[in-house]
């Protein structure tokens, strides 16, 4: 998703040429044994509105600075690839990614972590738990009422990394309806973003789209409008929900301050989990999104 000049003055954040350059001044030139940032550089993928995001994210930061002691700076990324892109060079140190993503991410950089993860609450698409599903949605006053009723129709995907907006429908779905997803629908594209397939949908730009549970939760909790508008006429099994991680590069005692901002009470405030409408942090590995990366 593409940040308009306005969005970029409002949220005034770097781009990923300024932040590599920055990147090289993190660390002192000799051959260092681990990396100690002077800033704490955190992005995520633009699931959505960026700029609101950002703002659920602000106790959650705040917790971050008063963990480290250093200041936290963030980079609104304009796609999944940017953020790969920017933790693999060092320019961001922190970044919450879809499972794809961080799939993805650690096949090029095996010392990237996954150490947390969160449980969502219940609403009307998304179970409650550490985990989501991928729904197949159509406009609810639509004549779409099976998968048979798709063949032959106009279908938005999120971006090529996203895991229930690319992946589990090229995998899970195809496999399901035997045919690739080309072959299957007469048009195949990708949006950019949840909330951008979402809206696709409602405009009658595309008749369907593959969208995450938790996104479509988190845009008809914004947008109740939205909710009697949607139908879902496929979901996936299970998915791990968005892991946060950090290079492998930094300094343990930063490694470990970071894990207590987010597992201390102080994380665990109402103010924190209420703003990312999650119920709790949890702790995982890199096992956790085995799953995800037998589908890639």
């Amino acid at each position: 998703m593409n940040l308009d000049p306005r969005r970029r003055a409002i949220i005034r954040l770097p781009s990923l040429a300024a932040l590599a350059a920055l990147a090289t001044h993190s660390v002192p030139s000799f051959a260092a044994a681990c990396e100690r940032p002077e800033r704490l550089r955190f992005s995520i993928i633009p699931r959505g509105d960026v700029r609101k995001e950002i703002a659920e994210l602000q106790p959650l930061l705040d917790q971050l600075r008063a963990a480290l002691g250093i200041p936290v700076e963030v980079y609104a990324a304009p796609s999944y690839g940017a953020v790969i892109e920017a933790l693999l060079s060092g320019a961001v140190h922190l970044a919450r990614l879809g499972p794809a993503t961080y799939v993805s991410a650690r096949r090029a950089d095996p010392q990237l972590t996954a150490f947390a993860s969160y449980a969502t609450k219940a609403s009307t698409f998304q179970p409650a738990g550490a985990f989501y599903h991928s729904l197949l949605i159509v406009r609810a006053g639509s004549r779409i009422a099976n998968l048979d009723d798709l063949r032959g129709k106009r279908l938005a995907l999120v971006d090529p990394e996203s895991t229930s907006g690319a992946l589990v429908p090229r995998h899970v779905f195809a496999k399901q309806v035997g045919r690739p997803l080309e072959s299957y629908f007469s048009q195949v594209g990708y949006s950019g973003s949840h909330t951008q397939s979402v809206n696709r949908v409602l405009a009658g730009q595309v008749d369907a789209a593959f969208v995450g549970s938790q996104n479509l939760a988190t845009e008809t909790a914004s947008n109740p409008s939205k909710e009697q508008q949607i139908r879902v006429v496929w979901r996936s099994g299970p998915i791990p929900t968005d892991p946060f991680v950090f290079r492998g590069q930094l300094c343990d005692a930063l490694k470990d301050k970071i894990r207590g901002a987010f597992f201390d009470r102080g994380a665990q405030r109402a103010d924190v989990l209420d703003k990312l409408n999650v119920a709790r942090f949890v702790p995982v590995s890199d096992r956790d999104y085995r799953i995800v990366r037998e589908l890639d």
